[in-house]
């Protein structure tokens, strides 16, 4: 989507904005580094999206804007840009927390909500025209407080919002951003299905991983780390699944395990410096 700002003056408001969103990407970055379940990330990120979003509501109170062009460029764009986030990592959770089990099921259920997006999108039409053309006739009725009408499609989050800090429509601007992240999310997450191997192309006889657990995660992270997968394009959550899967084991929370990995204080890659050996010592018996 594109968002169009017919506000070129660059307000104080901005500023502060763009510093505080340069430390919290950082931040969101770093959790999903860290975390590589969606279920995880999500949680971390939306406590760390609260705090952000209080720093810029108290700034917001303590700083009000001069005019009401600074008034609708905050409810218009700021606002939505940082409210977007925190609905899209709580859809993310609650995406991950309901998912069932099962490829058919899994594809059920990502055609639900793909489904419920474009509900959204329906019932806000208008509006989401208005805002994708840069439109900006309606921006004193929609983005600034205290003014809004009945006849203008209202969401009812409105009526329970701080009037300090909301407008008619910029939580409905917000979740339109966070709908259009939150549609890649399912479509990767639809695709992660299409790319798994079929159950029928596995070989009945199994073979099955016998080694320490710890083993396969610390060289689940070297094939991740070396794009030895899909060109690269693999995260780790669908390479584990495919491990587990094709070597009957539940890797658990492997996350945890590379902490412990990482935490090694004689040797941190001990199961791939044990291959590297023994494959050498292997060859030069062959050698000689």
């Amino acid at each position: 989507m594109s968002w169009v700002s017919p506000y070129r003056k660059r307000s104080a408001m901005k500023n502060f904005s763009d510093s505080l969103w340069s430390v919290t990407a950082s931040q969101l970055q770093a959790i999903q580094l860290q975390n590589p379940e969606p279920i995880q990330y999500a949680a971390q990120s939306l406590k760390t999206l609260v705090l952000a979003l209080e720093k810029l509501k108290t700034h917001f109170l303590i700083h009000p804007p001069c005019n009401k062009s600074e008034e609708i460029e905050f409810f218009r764009h700021i606002k939505p840009t940082w409210a977007a986030k925190l609905i899209y990592y709580n859809e993310i959770y609650t995406f991950a927390a309901n998912k069932p089990v099962g490829k058919k099921a899994i594809r059920k259920y990502c055609l639900t909500q793909i489904k419920k997006i474009k509900a959204f999108y329906d019932d806000h039409a208008e509006f989401c025209k208005y805002i994708r053309t840069g439109n900006n006739i309606l921006d004193h009725k929609y983005f600034i407080r205290g003014k809004y009408d009945v006849r203008h499609t209202l969401d009812s989050s409105y009526l329970q919002a701080d009037p300090r800090f909301s407008t008619s429509h910029d939580y409905i601007c917000a979740k339109l951003i966070a709908n259009e992240q939150l549609l890649e999310f399912i479509q990767t997450e639809k695709a992660k299905l299409k790319s798994s191997l079929p159950a029928s192309n596995i070989p009945s006889k199994k073979i099955k991983w016998t080694a320490p657990k710890i083993h396969l995660i610390e060289l689940l992270y070297a094939l991740h780390t070396q794009a030895a997968f899909n060109n690269g394009t693999a995260d780790l959550k669908e390479i584990a699944n495919y491990f587990e899967e094709v070597f009957e084991i539940k890797l658990g929370q492997f996350n945890k395990a590379f902490i412990e990995i990482r935490q090694r204080k004689s040797e941190q890659t001990k199961f791939l410096t044990m291959l590297q050996e023994n494959l050498n010592r292997r060859m030069a018996q062959i050698d000689n």
